[in-house]
């Protein structure tokens, strides 16, 4: 029975350490929540078809970027781009009019897991992203990603920063991104000082 414990009890304390060995630590959860992305999705791989998804990326943002001139938090883009969602759709219906495509057009607000992302100077850890999501037909084709907000689509690189700060972003957290390329994780060692005890027969101090 001893036995039986000790087992549960390493487990459980194994599925601890497991968890939170990758929660984001001094507020890096701000680059997930404060965050709206982009993700333009292709009908097809043809080049005619990852053609159109580049105008009809550059459609949206035409609209979003206006309609966002004076948004000051990622809650307020999110309700401007929820109440947005039919004139953005329109918008890439015309594109795909315009060339001559047929095919539909989805436009969605919600989550959305993202993998890890580089762009030109700055680099965003996998996760889930609140994001707008432009598919065209089937999306069988490849992706087209951005960041909405903060408005980093078209931002210039040596803007950046006080983009980030505008929209709340600490210093730290913008270092995080542009600085190691990687988000820092909480790796609580005092777990596997636990662990040393429970089998050592060691106790805590």
């Amino acid at each position: 029975m001893k036995v039986k414990v000790m087992v549960c009890m390493c487990a459980s304390i194994l599925a601890a350490f497991l968890f939170v060995s990758v929660l984001p630590i001094h507020g890096e959860e701000k680059i997930y929540s404060d965050m709206i992305r982009l993700h333009v999705i292709a009908a097809s791989d043809s080049e005619k078809d990852q053609t159109v998804k580049l105008q009809v990326r550059d459609a949206v943002l035409a609209v979003v970027e206006c309609l966002m001139e004076n948004v000051e938090s990622q809650e307020e883009a999110a309700a401007v781009i929820e109440g947005a969602k039919d004139e953005i759709c329109a918008a890439a219906k015309a594109v795909l009019v315009r060339e001559g495509f047929d095919y539909p057009v989805s436009v969605d607000l919600g989550l959305e897991n993202y993998p890890e992302r580089v762009y030109e100077g700055f680099t965003l850890p996998a996760g889930q992203y609140t994001s707008l999501r432009v598919i065209l037909d089937g999306g069988e084709g490849q992706n087209w990603w951005c960041v909405l907000y903060p408005p980093l689509c078209t931002t210039a690189a040596q803007e950046r920063e006080k983009v980030f700060i505008t929209a709340g972003f600490t210093d730290e957290q913008y270092k995080t991104i542009t600085e190691t390329g990687e988000v820092k994780y909480k790796v609580k060692f005092k777990i596997l000082e636990v662990l040393s005890a429970l089998f050592t027969g060691e106790k805590d101090s």
